[in-house]
């Protein structure tokens, strides 16, 4: 593959996605045909605004967060660094500090997890607070995980949801990462402009950095 292409980190929309336990599973279904309207084929889906890889509006966790309609879409697009975050079980300030974030405003989370979108895994390293509050030094305003949340799958108080908000720090979830190497890229993960919504999936991609 060529540096300049563009390299798709997102998961596949289809039946096999894997969702939240007890969310809205993907549907597609062709409602309308070629042959009943005489013209053309018009397509039908049913899914959760956290179906695949999407992004996190403030709302989906507080009821005065922001919309993704509010959301500075610049978060969602430009440089970024791709880790390799494998080697641990929390993402938190000890594992963040292993890395070089210098000049970074978005970063890229690798995990131990394999990207399997048919598979909802039991478990997953998740941010903590203090990975949070450490991003924030470094100056990181996005943070994309290659996992279903930035918290572990049974928590309820969602601390690293609240942390990476209270740092002003935009959430994308499970990216594709597993093809990808280390290093910096250019980042294009768009939120459909859903004005109410509290979340979007997005087609995320991302190009290699001369």
């Amino acid at each position: 593959m060529k540096d300049n292409q563009w390299i798709d980190i997102s998961q596949p929309l289809d039946e096999k996605l894997a969702h939240w336990p007890g969310d809205t599973p993907f549907h597609y279904v062709t409602e309308y045909t070629k042959e009943q309207t005489g013209s053309v084929n018009i397509g039908k889906l049913t899914m959760s605004l956290h179906s695949g890889t999407h992004i996190d509006a403030p709302f989906h966790f507080d009821n005065d967060g922001a919309r993704v309609l509010d959301l500075d879409i610049n978060r969602y697009t430009g440089s970024a660094r791709v880790i390799d975050a494998s080697a641990f079980e929390k993402l938190d300030e000890n594992a963040f500090s292993q890395f070089d974030l210098t000049d970074v405003t978005r970063v890229l989370v690798k995990t131990s997890v394999p990207n399997n979108p048919a598979h909802f895994p039991e478990d997953f390293p998740y941010v903590t607070p203090c990975g949070a509050d450490h991003l924030k030094q470094c100056g990181i305003q996005l943070i994309g995980v290659d996992v279903p949340s930035v918290d572990h799958p049974v928590s309820k108080e969602l601390e690293g949801h609240h942390a990476l908000l209270k740092n002003d720090i935009a959430i994308l979830e499970n990216i594709m990462l597993d093809h990808v190497e280390d290093g910096d890229y250019e980042l294009i993960a768009l939120p459909l402009p859903i004005r109410e919504g509290d979340g979007s999936p997005v087609r995320a991609v991302i190009r290699k950095q001369s």
